[in-house]
């Protein structure tokens, strides 16, 4: 029997701001949805919680307005549920709108304490305007799936134009100009548990503050639903398919491995 209170908070997403959700990263995350309409994103990953993506595109314009972010936020705020962090995501790649720095400031005047954070798959850094919009956030997440061009073609599946250099050419630019906490996320899984050597050596290259290793233990949906964004719950009405994942075993021989040949910290979805 369905906890009735909770498929109705799952199913009835009709805002851009969702949650808060219990995130093994981050504590109670309120989710933050600048793209909404549409599942739109420069990745179509094979394991991405939202399904197939609708819109496969890298063009940065404004998807909602701001002011509309704003209302939905003030809505959930003057709720009294507990935030840990805010976390822009949601239905797609948040730095594809235009507006994001407008939705960041907004957020800061009214809640300046709540920290703000990005998941963010990287593929917009490499512009300069991109990267400015991003400079009030607290922590910015970093996607980082593969060390050669072939993995990521195969795991990300961007739009086209899209390629691995052009991802890590971002994120060490972003490194070089942003003053808050830099973190990557990795998603490991059979497919790309080669190259350990290349992806070590890049990020030791970037340098990240945290380095989280993640394997797909959500579903991959058979549609796009807007209430898939930050699903933890596992409550579906349609087709899913479980994908392979890495055992807790063999994530913690991985984190071992990579600690030994990068020297930096890391945060496993097993711990």
């Amino acid at each position: 029997m369905r906890d009735k209170e909770k498929e109705q908070e799952i199913f009835n997403n009709v805002s851009t701001v969702y949650g808060p959700v219990k995130s093994w990263r981050f504590g109670m995350s309120l989710g933050i949805d600048p793209i909404y309409l549409t599942s739109t994103c420069s990745f179509n990953c094979f394991y991405c919680q939202l399904g197939q993506i609708q819109e496969i595109t890298d063009l940065i314009k404004v998807y909602v307005p701001t002011e509309k972010v704003l209302e939905d936020f003030k809505k959930i705020k003057d709720s009294g549920k507990a935030i840990d962090v805010i976390t822009y995501s949601g239905s797609g790649e948040p730095t594809l709108a235009a507006n994001i720095g407008e939705m960041i400031s907004g957020i800061r005047k009214i809640s300046p304490n709540i920290p703000q954070y990005i998941l963010t798959n990287a593929t917009e850094l490499f512009r300069p305007e991109v990267r400015e919009r991003l400079m009030e956030l607290d922590c910015i997440t970093v996607k980082l799936d593969a060390a050669d061009e072939e993995t990521f073609q195969r795991i990300n599946r961007p739009a086209p134009g899209v390629t691995l250099e052009r991802v890590i050419t971002g994120i060490k630019a972003l490194k070089k100009e942003y003053k808050g906490k830099l973190e990557i996320q990795s998603m490991f899984m059979p497919l790309n548990k080669k190259n350990l050597d290349d992806y070590a050596q890049i990020l030791k290259e970037i340098r990240p503050d945290m380095v989280q290793l993640n394997t797909p233990k959500r579903p991959y949906p058979s549609e796009w639903h807007r209430e898939n964004r930050g699903n933890h719950h596992k409550i579906f009405d349609y087709k899913v398919t479980d994908l392979k994942t890495l055992t807790e075993g063999e994530a913690m021989d991985l984190e071992a491995l990579l600690k030994e040949k990068t020297g930096l910290s890391f945060l496993s979805i097993y711990r």
